[in-house]
């Protein structure tokens, strides 16, 4: 990483005398911090899902009320912040990062983030962590946690920031990167979506750097949003019809009663717009069967399916893999459609029976990253194109499952170039569909841009950065 050459040398701080292991007193019970610790090492060890793993601990353990708080702010915390704790962690520490224990870099990163993005006192920031390590790994690792902690806060944020980073000026974007923790190729991705190395990217990088709100869709034809807000103490979406907002600290949204009784999904209200935007599209003819042809794990089904009953209209859904097509027929409830286990790209389904078809392709998930933080650090930048050919290819099936006049909506939730415009252009360029203008099917969404595509960004709506583009097939 090339480093600032005019940055003044760092001052020699005074460093605490090596195997000193802390404070000597017993342990004390700290269920939130060991919660986000063991979350930690599953998502290391694993591969695991944070938002999986978590919920889990907390129910088991009984962790509730300001603890779960705590505990849910402290594990996706860390792991959103992983890039620039490690670079701040291999300042501190006297050997490099690959040859730490695993379990004790999970402390360290527990510890740094609680320094260096929270309000805990650094005592006990410190002192919380090493008494985690001390009882995992014995005093030898703790002694060298406690070291490494201390010279964590010779600093603040800010500070380290400014010794950590490319300089800002001859890399502007990696400077970005770093500041708030995203690799340097998904910065660069977001930068040549936006169009600005400048404040846009420096504001969608911060958006996507903070702990976003929980997003409720109300069931359509069961539950209006302001009936949901009512129940649920939470806002009305400001552009989705069906949309609420809660407080990030409402707890687990699976918990409460409307989304138990399925009145209500937890789904962001960029999918949500997105879903909703293939059924305003004008139809000359028939409009009697909707696909959803990648439909796993069922959120967005579950929207158009009921919507499609409203309409008099009837869906089908489509998902290759049998655990989640389960998960589909689960979600649905008594919402009606039709689940076929299959691949998009060879579904078996009669050509040009649908009036609408929804692709909503796997991709790089760029796009939201505030809920995945472990995401970030995992994907590469060579996901990219395998991914874009498999969504060209079931973006070109679906414009021979839907009737000549009838449209297909191409969603992912990626703003990379190549998984958006790259790939629809190329599917208009080979199959001479026509690509509408999308924007007027997301009425009263601001800043939707030059068209003819709509990219929904963190910073400027406040969703997922969903990719929405709308095409017909010629009649």
């Amino acid at each position: 990483m090339t480093q600032r050459s005019s940055r003044p040398s760092r001052p020699q701080r005074a460093h605490p005398p090596r195997g000193r292991s802390g404070p000597e007193r017993p342990p004390v019970e700290d269920p939130a911090r060991q919660a986000a610790l063991d979350t930690l090492r599953a998502v290391r060890q694993r591969d695991a899902y944070a938002n999986l793993v978590l919920p889990g601990i907390l129910r088991e353990r009984r962790i509730t009320g300001r603890d779960a708080a705590l505990a849910t702010e402290l594990t996706y915390g860390s792991l959103r912040a992983q890039g620039l704790l490690d670079a701040v962690l291999a300042a501190c520490a006297e050997r490099p990062l690959s040859e730490v224990d695993g379990a004790v870099l999970d402390a360290l990163r527990l510890g740094a983030y609680q320094l260096l993005r929270t309000r805990i006192p650094a005592h006990a920031a410190v002192a919380s962590t090493v008494d985690l390590v001390r009882a995992d790994r014995g005093s030898g690792a703790a002694g060298f946690a406690n070291a490494v902690l201390r010279r964590v806060t010779g600093q603040d944020e800010a500070a380290w920031v400014e010794e950590v980073a490319p300089d800002e000026d001859a890399d502007p974007i990696g400077y970005l990167a770093m500041a708030h923790a995203h690799p340097r190729w998904i910065a660069q991705a977001f930068a040549e979506a936006l169009g600005s190395r400048g404040e846009p990217l420096r504001d969608a990088l911060a958006a996507d750097d903070t702990r976003p709100a929980v997003h409720l869709a109300a069931r359509p034809g069961e539950c209006s949003a302001d009936e949901l807000a009512a129940m649920t103490g939470g806002e009305v979406a400001p552009y989705s019809p069906y949309g609420v907002h809660l407080d990030t600290g409402a707890g687990d949204p699976g918990d409460l009663d409307p989304v138990r009784e399925r009145l209500a999904t937890v789904q962001d209200e960029g999918s949500q717009l997105c879903a909703v935007a293939l059924t305003r599209v004008p139809l000359d003819g028939p409009d009697e069967r909707w696909l959803d042809l990648c439909a796993g794990p069922g959120g967005k089904a579950v929207m158009l399916g009921a919507l499609a009953s409203l309409s008099g209209a009837s869906l089908d859904a489509v998902e290759k893999a049998p655990h989640r097509a389960d998960l589909i027929r689960k979600a649905a409830g008594d919402v009606p459609m039709t689940v076929h286990v299959a691949d998009g790209r060879e579904s078996g389904l009669p050509e040009g029976s649908f009036d609408r078809v929804l692709v909503d392709a796997p991709c790089t998930g760029l796009g939201a990253l505030r809920r995945r933080p472990e995401a970030r650090w995992r994907r590469q930048p060579s996901d990219v194109a395998p991914l874009a050919r498999l969504q060209r290819e079931l973006l070109t099936a679906a414009l021979t499952l839907v009737r000549p006049g009838g449209v297909v909506a191409y969603v992912v939730c990626s703003p990379h170039l190549s998984e958006t415009v790259g790939v629809v252009a190329d599917v208009v360029r080979r199959t001479g569909s026509e690509w509408l203008d999308a924007r007027e099917f997301f009425p009263g969404v601001p800043d939707l841009g030059d068209g003819p595509q709509v990219q929904l960004w963190p910073h400027v709506h406040g969703t997922d950065a969903m990719f929405c583009a709308v095409l017909r097939r010629p009649a």
